[in-house]
């Protein structure tokens, strides 16, 4: 039941985006469920089942290749920055069946396990950024990011770190996650997959490093009226949303 439930949801996940994208508690607890099923992936693998090992493996490759390289490429379309999150969490669930695949033989739940623990932190640190712009611009346009860097850098330089962990750029904290996790599956002969997963990962990188860019270097003529208006609001201890991106990305870069 919990992997076919799991499988249902890699399938239904993009009929489901629209709807978790427009609730903003569900999109956050959507993080945490596929932690859970991950994690319990590590335990449910371990039980002898009718198929042999060499069909789930097949099965988990397939749903790994068409989560990195399908997560990815539909992410890198989107002009909505919560539908860019969620469709690029997809891929770095294909990223973490790595770690399913290779078992605990090469330490591959090891490295799953801290990839979540990583991937947790940035990817809630991220949306906690999109989630604080949202509510002082009323927009989730990407392209209405331009020039935030000049109206609120500390908002704009936490988005920017959270994002640039996810796509496991050096010395952040995504990079080492992804570097144990491809590590462990190229020791345990899965070098297709982890080829795979440094293509998709170089992808990631180029379409956020397009809304960083945005972020920074925003020309006037492309700066929205909701950045040019945008009136910063200072830090406020008892704003949750605000005391979790802080942690987060503290998180994300250690």
């Amino acid at each position: 039941m919990a992997i076919e439930n799991e499988s249902n949801q890699m399938v239904l996940f993009f009929n489901l985006s629209d709807f978790l994208l427009q609730n903003q508690v569900v999109a956050f607890l959507s993080v945490t469920s596929k932690v859970a099923a991950s994690a319990s992936a590590t335990r449910i693998f371990d039980i002898p089942f009718y198929f042999s090992s060499n069909e789930w493996h097949l099965l988990l490759e397939i749903l790994a290749i068409l989560s990195m390289i399908l997560g990815n490429l539909i992410a890198i379309t989107q002009t909505s920055m919560k539908r860019m999150l969620a469709y690029s969490s997809i891929g770095q669930i294909g990223y973490v069946i790595i770690g399913i695949i290779v078992g605990d033989s090469n330490g591959g739940y090891a490295s799953m396990i801290t990839y979540m623990l990583f991937y947790i932190s940035m990817n809630l640190g991220t949306f906690a950024c999109i989630v604080l712009f949202g509510l002082r611009t009323g927009t989730d346009n990407i392209r209405d990011y331009a020039g935030l860097y000049t109206k609120d850098p500390f908002l704009a330089l936490s988005l920017a770190l959270c994002l640039l962990s996810l796509g496991g750029l050096p010395p952040l904290a995504g990079f080492f996650g992804k570097l144990h996790l491809f590590w462990c599956g190229w020791q345990a002969g899965l070098s297709f997959l982890v080829s795979i997963g440094l293509l998709t990962s170089v992808l990631s990188i180029y379409y956020y490093l397009k809304i960083i860019k945005l972020l920074m270097t925003g020309r006037n003529q492309e700066i929205t009226p909701h950045v040019r208006n945008y009136k910063r609001s200072p830090l406020r201890s008892k704003n949750s949303i605000e005391l979790s991106m802080i942690v987060c990305v503290i998180a994300s870069t250690i």
